[in-house]
This record gives structure tokens, sequence and C-alpha cells, in this order.
């Protein structure tokens, strides 16, 4: 069997660690995945999720010159449908469904648009703190100095 970066494989698992479980790929060849391939969400304890002799479907991540290879159970999977979604630059994104049921991504009504509107919006935030400060400190040192009289 010939693996490329990219094929789904079926393996079944052999050894379970902390930092991930280790696969039996067949012929001769054994694979990793570790605890954050494992599923979608937070994995605590890997055992909550597979067993060991559990056969499971796995994406090939990368195949090392060493011949190490590194697998992942999530991205195996059919990607879930999610309301929002996080661009490269930290924006959300909702997700609207077409008449032909393709979707387009527009952003969120609430979020700024422009880095300029990010900057004016912090700048704003920023001053009005600034002068909450300044308020509370002046009016702490008034009552110390009216208490050591």
């Amino acid at each position: 069997m010939v693996l490329t970066v990219g094929q789904i494989v079926e393996g079944k698992i052999t050894g379970i660690t902390n930092f991930g479980v280790f696969v039996d790929l067949g012929e001769g060849k054994s694979g990793m995945v570790h605890i954050s391939e494992v599923a979608r969400s937070y994995v605590n304890d890997i055992n909550d999720f597979v067993k060991i002799n559990d056969t499971v479907k796995m994406k090939v991540l990368n195949i090392g010159d060493d011949g190490k290879i590194s697998l992942s159970i999530k991205r195996a999977l059919e990607p879930e449908k999610s309301e929002g979604r996080q661009r490269r630059d930290g924006r959300s994104f909702q997700s609207q469904p077409k008449p032909d049921n393709s979707f387009t991504w527009t952003p969120k009504k609430s979020e700024p648009a422009s880095f300029e509107e990010m900057m004016s919006r912090f700048k704003q935030t920023s001053d009005e703190k600034f002068s909450d400060l300044k308020r509370k400190n002046s009016d702490s040192r008034r009552s110390k100095r009216g208490a050591s009289r």
C-alpha cells in the first residue's frame, strides 16, 4: 500500500497514550494520531473517544523522511455545517442559504468592517476607560486628604 498525504485510510488502534493514539495501517505500517487530531471538540481523555482495537478512518497529514506517519481522525470526518465561521482576520461570518442550497458568507452586522472602524472603536473605549480611571483616582485622593486632617 502506497500512502500519500491527503489520502483517507482505515486502521486499527493499537495503543493509547496521553498525547495520542497509535494505529496499525496494515502491511507493516503504523502511524500516530495526535490528541488534537482525535475529535473536533476538546479532548481531555482520549479514552472517551476511542478504544484499543477500534477501526477508524483517518486522513494522512504528513509522511516524514524518517517514515513516521502523522494522521488525523477529525479531518477524515465529514465537514460539519456550522452557523458561523472565523476568517483569518478574526471576523465572524454567518452562512446564508441561497435558493440552490449553496452558501454565501456575509460578515455579521455588529462587527466593524474595516481596520479604521476597529481603531476608532478602540480609541473611544480607551478614552472612556481612561477618563473613568482619572475620575476615580481624583476622588480617592480627595477622600484621603479629608481623612488625614
